[in-house]
């Protein structure tokens, strides 16, 4: 392990052993100071990634890429009032999830409490720095900061803000630590760290996440591909199949919940079939189909095996006919990647078959997988969005950065 990981996870072991004493109102005025630093220090914070986007784009980095790198000032504010959001949330440390009363007089209590040290690997997104560092701070974890090289300059500002808002608090700065290099060794180390590491949470593309996976010593959170559907029922209203078919793939291409694949009932009306391609290919989306589809539309290119495995995150789309609804629960269960996966439809019994079958971590009816975020779904923020099926499932927010033990208060009790 490199003295620079040893040191940050001695350092963060220390800081998480104290932290569940540290108050609610202590770290919320800590995260006050952060939201306001973004916003006074916005144009610094804007140099810095000005800085890191122009050596992105001298490497050849595709417009996806860029988008996801990129900072403005619209997306800064968007940060702040993330971090007043998560502000606004009920500590979740201390809460008491369950309690039982045994015969024998014994309570037993089962209570909320931090994880300790969370180390979070990740790439493109600035924003994960700020996200990360409040949420765990929210729910008194420690962590260790690890960000991608290409967006190194905007993430060591970030963290150098968040430092000064502690600072200013009079709180450990060790609670939110930063890998100050873009050694790919220190990622080998991080993953080995299980000392001082509770729990790796990767960030980024499918080769990152692949990587943690295969070789971290510790329990981790993955987030896999976004390869999110839609299945449009025939019994689908025209104008709700249109805009969130639509809205789902071209609001943001670059996004784990953006749609790429598109599924539509055999049983659709022909002429709304040829509505939402020609809708998705008005709005700059190239479209892969087969050649029923490729008749509606002559702009239309063929799809192959390979399309339904791929995330695009650009404003590209597989489209496939299905036979009604289980046919579309089989096709996402076959080649998704369990992140989120919606169905727009008016069948009740066609939409209950799909959020109980469709196997992923986010099931919508007749709404966009853009909604697919943390701060959509009321936690302030998420740190990713989980794919498996143990401790933490979909929108990764304070609560899912917790785990709990157990309160078992006796009066004299002894056992038989």
């Amino acid at each position: 392990m490199s003295t620079l990981i040893e040191t940050l996870g001695r350092s963060s072991k220390e800081a998480s052993k104290n932290f569940g004493r540290i108050s609610t109102q202590s770290i919320n005025k800590a995260l006050g100071d952060i939201a306001e630093l973004l916003i006074s220090q916005s144009q610094d914070i804007l140099a810095a990634n000005s800085e890191d986007v122009q050596k992105a784009q001298s490497t050849g980095k595709d417009s996806a890429f860029i988008d996801r790198l990129s900072l403005t000032q619209e997306r800064i504010i968007a940060m702040a009032d993330s971090v007043k959001a998560i502000i606004e949330l009920p500590d979740p440390v201390g809460d008491i999830i369950s309690e039982t009363e045994r015969p024998n007089g014994l309570l037993i209590r089962k209570v909320r409490v931090p994880i300790g040290v969370i180390g979070i690997i990740y790439e493109s997104r600035p924003n994960v720095t700020i996200d990360a560092a409040c949420l765990c701070l929210k729910s008194h974890n420690a962590v260790i900061l690890r960000g991608g090289s290409e967006a190194f300059e905007t993430n060591k500002i970030l963290h150098e803000l968040i430092v000064s808002a502690l600072k200013k608090n009079a709180l450990s700065q060790d609670m939110v630590a930063f890998v100050e290099s873009t050694e790919r060794s220190h990622v080998t180390h991080m993953l080995e760290a299980v000392d001082y590491i509770d729990v790796i949470i990767p960030r980024g593309g499918k080769s990152l996440t692949d990587i943690v996976m295969k070789n971290a010593k510790m329990p981790v959170f993955a987030h896999l591909d976004g390869i999110c559907h839609i299945y449009i029922d025939a019994s689908a209203k025209p104008e709700i199949a249109r805009d969130v078919t639509v809205n789902s793939k071209m609001r943001r291409t670059g996004i784990c919940g953006s749609l790429e694949t598109l599924l539509l009932d055999t049983e659709l009306p022909a002429p709304q079939k040829k509505d939402i391609m020609n809708q998705l290919i008005k709005a700059g989306c190239s479209v892969r189909g087969d050649k029923e589809l490729q008749g509606y539309d002559n702009r239309i290119t063929e799809v192959n095996e390979e399309d339904w495995r791929t995330e695009y995150l650009a404003p590209i789309i597989s489209v496939k006919i299905v036979n009604g609804v289980e046919d579309a629960i089989k096709h996402i269960n076959h080649y998704g990647s369990h992140h989120t996966d919606s169905i727009l439809a008016e069948d009740p019994d066609v939409v209950e078959a799909f959020l109980t079958n469709v196997d992923s971590g986010i099931v919508m009816h007749n709404a966009s997988t853009q909604f697919a975020d943390g701060g959509e779904f009321g936690m302030g923020a998420e740190i990713g969005i989980a794919t498996g099926k143990l401790h933490a499932r979909g929108p990764v927010g304070l609560e899912q950065l917790t785990t709990y033990k157990y309160h078992v208060l006796g009066s004299g009790q002894t056992r038989p």
